[in-house]
């Protein structure tokens, strides 16, 4: 295991070391159950002071990616205990690839919240996020036709952000914005080959736009369990 140099000459070094331990550790080059090198070994190789090596670790701590005990040093913890929700761990997330079981996990997670929120966003969309709605879908209409991976991803993205926005609830409000760096993932991972359920999206519209909460709810229901989104 080498880690390479980080720039000292950049502010919030200690960020820096957390966020590039933390993309080793999401990305599964440093697997669950693995022991880093002692922070002396650690920060030679990276380059750094132990006081800033010992911040970042903190923070890694603090998300539940790693954990210190005496006598065995630093481990990476079990998925289980990340803290994925974590907007700093988000943000440390994108421009990666998922793994498969994330995406599943996500799926599972997605079937559980998004079609009450899909019911609500019928329900309390106010007129603006209605007209957005129309806005957004129509552009996911034109992307299909004219498909391009990336474009779709980011209109996708969009689109199911705008339903937990439109839900009223201030529980799902956050969903909109936290869950972005993963919608994009798991959207792009289930519109390969051009997988794009865009029947399954006009329902939903559809429903939102009639206000019918119940219709709202069964048409997010069948998105989840769409053939091109059960992976």
């Amino acid at each position: 295991m080498q880690f390479t140099a980080i720039s000292t000459t950049q502010r919030g070094l200690d960020g820096l070391i957390a966020r590039d331990i933390a993309r080793r550790i999401l990305s599964g080059e440093l697997p669950p159950g693995t022991i880093l090198p002692s922070e002396v070994e650690l920060g030679e190789q990276l380059g750094v002071s132990r006081t800033a090596l010992r911040e970042a670790l903190k923070q890694l701590t603090s998300k539940g990616l790693i954990e210190s005990r005496p006598k065995t040093g630093t481990r990476v913890r079990p998925r289980t205990s990340w803290n994925i929700l974590d907007a700093q761990l988000l943000d440390w997330m994108s421009g990666m690839e998922g793994t498969l079981e994330m995406y599943h996990q996500f799926l599972d997670f997605r079937r559980v919240i998004e079609p009450h929120a899909t019911r609500l966003a019928a329900e309390n969309a106010t007129t603006e996020q209605r007209i957005e709605l129309s806005r957004v879908y129509d552009e996911l209409c034109q992307r299909a036709r004219d498909f391009t991976p990336e474009e779709w991803v980011e209109v996708d993205t969009r689109f199911h952000s705008l339903i937990f926005q439109a839900s009223g609830n201030c529980f799902y409000l956050p969903f909109g914005n936290l869950l972005t760096t993963v919608f994009k993932w798991f959207i792009s991972h289930s519109s390969r080959d051009g997988g794009m359920c865009l029947a399954e999206h006009h329902q939903i519209y559809k429903a939102i736009m009639m206000a019918d909460g119940e219709a709202a709810y069964q048409a997010s229901l069948a998105l989840m369990n769409a053939k091109k989104h059960r992976l």
